[in-house]
């Protein structure tokens, strides 16, 4: 890995800790305005921990040196927390999945998983991620999905969704942030885990 120089650090820094608390009151939890500062307030004081700790540790925040990887992941699906609770989302959005990294900063993925509304739906999509903080690879999926009747009448639509990785010998998990779009889409917070079947290096 190439660590940030200070100018990259410092503008990588600002950019995150300026978006992360916008986005933060604006979701859509059913609780008081309060709450929702409470956690634009909390958010705020982790990437700030983060930030000071990466100022400590030089190397905590790094760029990701490309290399070519030849592994196999496969998945369950993944489980959501929604951020209006009051629809009665599904938030056990199981079904299969496989992830195929060629590179330490690439990966691309497939699968099949019961959505959000009770719907079947297929991806397929490209993992981009080349910042780390320390072991969690930072970055986004791009790809496409269908099995939603509100969007595109349940056909194809692509998305870009900011995307977290971690990776041991064995096993990983990614962590999605789908942002609200109105009454299209259904913001919410996903976790995936994913068991690696072959590393061929």
């Amino acid at each position: 890995m190439a660590t940030l120089n200070d100018a990259k650090y410092s503008a990588f820094r600002s950019a995150v800790l300026y978006c992360i608390p916008c986005f933060a009151t604006q979701i859509r939890i059913p609780v008081s305005h309060w709450t929702r500062l409470n956690l634009a307030v909390a958010i705020t004081g982790a990437l700030l921990l983060i930030s000071n700790l990466a100022s400590a540790q030089e190397k905590f925040v790094s760029i990701v040196e490309p290399e070519a990887r030849s592994q196999m992941w496969i998945n369950p699906g993944f489980a959501s927390y929604h951020f209006d609770q009051n629809k009665n989302l599904n938030n056990g959005n199981w079904g299969v999945g496989a992830e195929y990294r060629f590179n330490t900063v690439a990966s691309a993925t497939i699968g099949r998983f019961y959505n959000s509304n009770r719907e079947y739906s297929n991806f397929a999509g490209m993992y981009y991620q080349p910042i780390a903080i320390g072991p969690i690879k930072l970055g986004a999926v791009l790809g496409g999905f269908n099995g939603y009747p509100q969007t595109n009448n349940g056909g194809w639509f692509a998305a870009v969704l900011p995307a977290l990785t971690w990776e041991g010998d064995r096993v990983g998990a990614n962590v999605f942030l789908i942002p609200t779009m109105g009454d299209r889409v259904n913001g919410a917070i996903s976790v995936q885990l994913k068991l690696k079947v072959f590393d061929g290096q």
